[in-house]
């Protein structure tokens, strides 16, 4: 069971990204990660994408890992996409230059490979780029996920809407039996309101039923280093001192540094979250035309995935 996962208190997360929905990285990261000891994975609410994630488990032989599929409300990041205003824009390329995920080219945007990241509006000097917001409808994407027998569903509730919020929450807990996951920030409450919301959205739910996922800084973990893994361990903390009967899970700008720094600062987490980090420093090899075809290209990628699975569930 994903509870068993959860206590060894070593579990690492690959996060796919909950807006990406590019169907064969998915398959491909999965694949990677599979293969040197991930056994949770958190998707975009994508009837394709958690297909290729389940033909992913199937082409590495692992049958033991568990699948998260992530929702959210209007405006939360993870599921806005990037839109340019041609009129606006002046085909500088700072935004193709910028993209994580290369959903940018020639100043046009791949909608499934965009994750909302915000870097291609912040360099943009002619205020060419906005986001649109396209969270699922829950009422079309629950009733696949529970046919699908997924393990856990995230709810991403990185905004103000508290009607929003309560009302597609109840609608979760009423519709799905299986772990429940919330993944929230400082970014527009106080340390004390987010503790607060957690506290009334775990208010009605059995103990160690809930995971809360402490993004420091949403989508931010590009660079291996202390800095910007700070605030995921910081957050961590705020909800560790609340002392609530949760999971605890790292995430917003983790990397190789989260656990060392998680533990230098007393976090008793029970695992870490990876997204931008994970699929950045295996990026070139995913994006490769002969992945399946030549096995070199796959050793290299597990090369480079390894030691950052190690250094959570070692």
């Amino acid at each position: 069971m994903l509870k068993d996962l959860l206590e060894t208190k070593h579990c690492f997360k690959l996060v796919c990204g909950a807006g990406n929905e590019d169907v064969e990285d998915i398959r491909r990261l999965v694949y990677i990660y599979a293969l040197v000891g991930c056994r949770f994975f958190d998707l975009s609410a994508n009837e394709e994408v958690i297909a290729a994630a389940f033909d992913a488990l199937e082409k590495a032989e692992v049958y033991d890992a568990y699948l998260c599929v992530s929702v959210g409300i209007k405006n939360d990041p993870h599921v806005n996409k990037a839109v340019i205003d041609y009129e606006k824009c002046a085909n500088c390329g700072a935004c193709e230059s910028v993209c994580p995920q290369g959903a940018i080219h020639g100043a046009k945007v791949k909608k499934e490979k965009c994750i909302g990241c915000d870097r291609c509006w912040k360099v943009c000097s002619r205020g060419a780029i906005s986001y649109i917001s396209e969270e699922k409808d829950l009422r079309e994407v629950l009733p696949f996920i529970v046919s699908k027998n997924i393990d856990c569903i995230e709810f991403h509730v990185m905004g103000t809407d508290e009607n929003e919020i309560y009302s597609k929450w109840k609608y979760i807990t009423d519709n799905f039996d299986g772990m429940l996951s919330i993944c929230t920030s400082r970014g527009k409450l106080s340390d004390e309101g987010l503790i607060d919301r957690i506290k009334a959205m775990i208010q009605n739910k059995e103990p160690y039923s809930v995971i809360v996922q402490a993004d420091g800084f949403p989508m931010s973990g590009g660079d291996d280093d202390y800095k910007s893994t700070l605030q995921a361990v910081a957050t961590a903390e705020i909800v560790q001192n609340a002392k609530l009967p949760v999971y605890l899970m790292l995430s917003g700008g983790t990397n190789g540094k989260t656990t060392e720094l998680a533990r230098m600062c007393g976090i008793s987490y029970n695992g870490v979250a990876v997204g931008s980090y994970a699929r950045k420093i295996v990026k070139n090899f995913v994006e490769r035309s002969d992945f399946w075809t030549n096995p070199q290209v796959v050793e290299n990628a597990l090369d480079v995935a390894k030691p950052l699975v190690d250094s959570v569930i070692v």
